[in-house]
This record gives C-alpha cells, structure tokens and sequence, in this order.
C-alpha cells in the first residue's frame, strides 16, 4: 500500500482477474535438408532456423528445386522412345511445395549444406540440435534424411525423438524408406524409447508436381546428327549459335566492372558478355543468361560451375560450325524445333515422387487451425497426389496398425475409389499405449502442458500462498473450459472433463512450501478419435 502524506483524492486499480492462457501455435514444422544457397536481406543464413511463410520466401532465401537430368531415346524419326530420368537429390523445395498446397503455413527451414554436399548423418545431427535452441517448431521433419542409409537414418530418427521427450513441446512426422515395403527395418531400427512422440507414415506419393530441369542437363541420344555453331571457353561455358551460319555469329567477353552483375549485348549475330570481372563463377553467368530477355539465337552452358570466367579483352571469336550425333535439348532447341516441342512436353509428363511426412504436416496444419489440435489428423484427402507408390490393402494395413511384437504402429497412405487419396491413420510409434496410442491426444497434451507452463511464468517468486493458487488455478481451468466448450475435451460436465487442483494438503506437503514448490495437478479427459465404428444387424420378426 502506498503511503500518502498529502491530503488529495487517489485512484487506485485493482486487479481482480486472473492472467489468461493464450494457447501456443500447435503445427510449426521445422525442415531441415539441404538447398541451393542460404542467403536472406545479403546474409548468410546457412545453419540457422529461418521462419518463412510461404513457397516465395523460401526461393528468396533458398533457392530454387535442384534440377533432374533427363536421357531422351529418340528413333531415325525423331520419335520420343523412351525417357530416363536420375531424380535430384534435394527434394525439399519440392516437399515445401507440396507442404503449403495442403493446407501448410509457418514452418521453419534448417539449410545443412548446398545441393554440391554429400549427403551425411552428421548435417541432419548439427540441423537437430540447432532447431533444440528454438521455442516455437512443433513438428519435426525428416523427409530429406531418408537419402541416409537405413541405419544412419534410423538413428537421426532416434536423436529427434530424444529432442522432444527433453523438450515436451514437440513431435516427429517420420517417413518409411521406399525399400522398407514391409516397414521391418523401421520397426528394428527405430528402438523403443521415447515413441510417444512420433509417428511414421507409408507409402511413398505420385505426385503431381513435376520436375526442375536445365535442357543442357537433358540428353538426346540417338538422334540424327545436327550441326551447330559453338564456342567453348577453356572449359568453362559453351556459346551456342541456332540461326544460319551465313550470320556469321561471334562473341566476346569483357571485364567490365568487378562490382556489377555480367550483362549481355546483342546485335546482327554478335554477342558482348560484359562485367565478368575479376573472379565471376560461371553460375554467376549463366544465372544472369537466365534472366536475359533478349538471347536471340544465342544460348549459353555451363561446363563447369565452379570455375570462373576470363575475358578475353578486345579478342571476337567466331563460332563453329560442328556436327555432332548426341545433343542435348539446348544445343537442338533452334535447329529441331519440332523434336525440341515434343521432348518438352513429354518431359511435363514425368512427376516426382515423394516421402509422404510434407504432404502429412500440411493436414495437420490444416486440421489444427479448422477443427482443433485434438482432431484426428486423417480420413483427409491429400492435395497434389495423384495415388500413393504401393496399394495398401486393408488387409495390408492391420500388419501396419497393429504390431503385436513392440507396437510399433505405422499410418498407411491409401486410396480409395471416388475419394481419392486419403491419410488413412493416426496411431503413434506407441500403438499399444493406452495413453499416447492417438496422435491427437499425444499433441492435445503437448499444447496444453506447453501453454500453461508459459502462462504460468507470472507465479515464479510470487508469494507461495493461497491467493497465488487461487489465481493460477482460476486460469488454467478458464482455459480448459474453453477446449472442453470447443469439444477437445469430453465429459457431460465440467467436473467430468478436467479437474485443477493445487493447495496445501491437495498437492503440496508442508515441505514443498517450505522448499518454494508450487505443485498443480491437472486431469484431462482427451477425446480419442473413432477408429473403429461397429454396426450390429439383427433380424427383427415379424409381429402381424
């Protein structure tokens, strides 16, 4: 109470409600793979969580999809026989596309190395411990990891798991390797610590997101031969001419100012590369070509984009013409145009194929902000799949649901006539857990224990006294009343759906008020979601 010594008239504010509980976001997941950069506002951002929000900002900062490299068999008559693709390493530009067309928002990206690195059990290690140090992930994603042999894979899956028993305010969204069909490997692998706080997902997903690619990165074997007009600079880039040799095409290239990106100028068949400057990267080049409007009959590869270009002062080379019987889709693009449109539109036709966990943490996400973290995140159709890799039976899936050997359940991805693909599960890695079997009461708790324990901050060093229970009880039981109005919680009641309880002879000894413990006691009656609904027929007799 204040003192006051002057006669005066004094208002004074009493409080006399208690602090509320704002409920923590429940479906932030955190990527962690490798990119093309790491770079935000001009700054590395390599080894860092970078929260983004949409596919734009993540090109901002990341980059863009690593390209697939393409083999197209052509017949005598420029048919399209046969096309080979080797898939890119990366897929997480891929996965975040797929991520925010199903209903995915905030998310975190952990960038552990450039599409040049190996991929190493060591990275996603580092990537773990880096997203330890943030507060608001939830979900962990290991999509990128299952590149790792089976056993490195499995014990990252281990570290993560680790991760959220230590921290409590976290789960993990784990794919099934393509080659483990049976989901054995998985199951041996993964141990048995800690499962509650996982759950894995099967089979693989066609998608409908197609590939990134660079037609020099696209061969055409067996095509007829072709002449082109080419020059090669000491092994560095390629310039390529497709209009008639009577132009007699050139070019050159000059230093320019060291400070500027290269620029282009062209005109009647002659090419000026300008401010290569000292130490430009032939990426730095071709990814300026990329972004030039006016290439004309010009095009220009890469032969190495690790090196760098030289000028060549006041030095015009003149290109050649050259005949050669394997091309790729950048050197025929001006002279077989026709072929060129064929493989382009083949080529549109080939879809990537990706581990599930993106498509599955864009449902949660969905789920959560539509209906509620406590909503069982399946019976939900997938967006920009056009059917799982492998056909999973019903018969299929009790093997998955259920493991009477460690209960380890796996969640199938299966698709259904006229309903299209559906998540077709919601166990954790604890399938025979009575508590933490559902991944919506597993998450459920997660928001709730995290929520009240960041609202309850206020109580530390507050006098450890009636009216500091009082107030800490009233506001963890007006939050749960809000879940249990919303139906996250069951119960006719209240008193049937939760309890609070805390005070000197409830929770606490004596000794712990002694020993400056507040203990709050707190019962929760999660709704556990419908796995199995049974109709019973009987024969009714006639009466008349």
């Amino acid at each position: 109470m204040s003192n006051y010594l002057t006669p005066d008239v004094y208002t004074e504010e009493i409080p006399t409600l208690p602090p509320s509980v704002a409920g923590v976001s429940t479906a932030v997941p955190a990527f962690i793979g490798y990119t093309e950069k790491a770079v935000k506002e001009g700054k590395s951002v390599a080894g860092q969580a970078v929260r983004i929000s949409t596919l734009l900002e993540y090109k901002e900062a990341f980059g863009k999809a690593q390209p697939a490299s393409f083999s197209v068999e052509v017949d005598a008559e420029d048919s399209v026989k046969n096309i080979t693709v080797e898939s890119p390493k990366s897929t997480l530009y891929h996965a975040l596309d797929l991520y925010f067309k199903n209903g995915g928002g905030d998310c975190y990206i952990i960038s552990v190395g450039t599409y040049a690195d190996e991929y190493n059990k060591q990275a996603f290690l580092t990537g773990l411990e880096i997203l330890s140090k943030e507060d608001e992930p939830t979900l962990i994603m290991l999509g990128e990891a299952v590149k790792l042999p089976a056993d490195e894979y499995h014990e990252v899956c281990q570290s993560a798991l680790i991760q959220c028993a230590d921290l409590k305010d976290r789960f993990c969204i784990f794919d099934i390797q393509k080659a483990d069909t049976q989901a054995d490997a998985f199951r041996n692998g993964i141990g048995t610590n800690n499962l509650k706080y996982g759950a894995a997902y099967m089979p693989y997903l066609q998608t409908s997101l197609s590939y990134s690619y660079n037609d020099r990165d696209v061969s055409v074997p067996g095509s007829s031969p072709v002449e082109s007009l080419q020059f090669e600079i000491e092994g560095t880039i390629r310039v390529t001419y497709s209009g008639p040799a009577s132009d007699e095409p050139s070019f050159k290239i000059t230093k320019g100012t060291a400070a500027s990106a290269p620029g282009f100028s062209i005109s009647e068949g002659s090419m000026t590369i300008t401010n290569v400057g000292d130490g430009k990267t032939v990426s730095e080049v071709i990814a300026a070509w990329e972004a030039f409007p006016g290439k004309g009959n010009f095009n220009i590869e890469s032969l190495d984009d690790s090196e760098t270009v030289q000028s060549t002062g006041n030095t015009t080379h003149d290109l050649a013409l050259i005949s050669a019987d394997t091309h790729t889709l950048a050197s025929i693009k001006g002279t077989k145009s026709a072929l060129y449109n064929k493989i382009i539109s083949e080529l549109a036709k080939e879809k990537i194929i990706l581990p599930p966990s993106a498509a599955v943490a864009g449902v949660y996400a969905a789920t959560d902000r539509d209906r509620g973290v406590w909503k069982a995140p399946a019976n939900v159709s997938l967006n920009a799949v056009i059917a799982p890799t492998m056909k999973i039976t019903s018969a299929d899936q009790e093997r998955l649901n259920v493991d009477a050997n460690a209960g380890k359940s796996i969640n199938a991805v299966r698709s259904f006539v006229g309903k299209g693909t559906l998540v077709w599960g919601t166990r954790t890695l604890a399938g025979n857990d009575n508590e933490w079997r559902y991944v919506p009461v597993r998450r459920l708790f997660n928001m709730i224990e995290e929520s009240t324990k960041k609202a309850s901050y206020f109580a530390v060093f507050e006098s450890n006294d009636a009216a500091t229970w009082l107030k800490v009880k009233a506001m963890i039981e007006s939050f749960l009343y809000g879940i249990w109005q919303q139906g996250g919680l069951v119960g006719p009641t209240e008193d049937q759906a939760y309890f609070v309880n805390v005070g000197l002879g409830k929770t606490m000894t004596q000794q712990d008020v002694l020993e400056g413990r507040m203990i709050v006691e707190i019962g929760l009656a999660a709704a556990r979601p419908a796995e199995f609904i049974i109709l019973r027929f009987s024969h009714k007799l006639q009466e008349a």
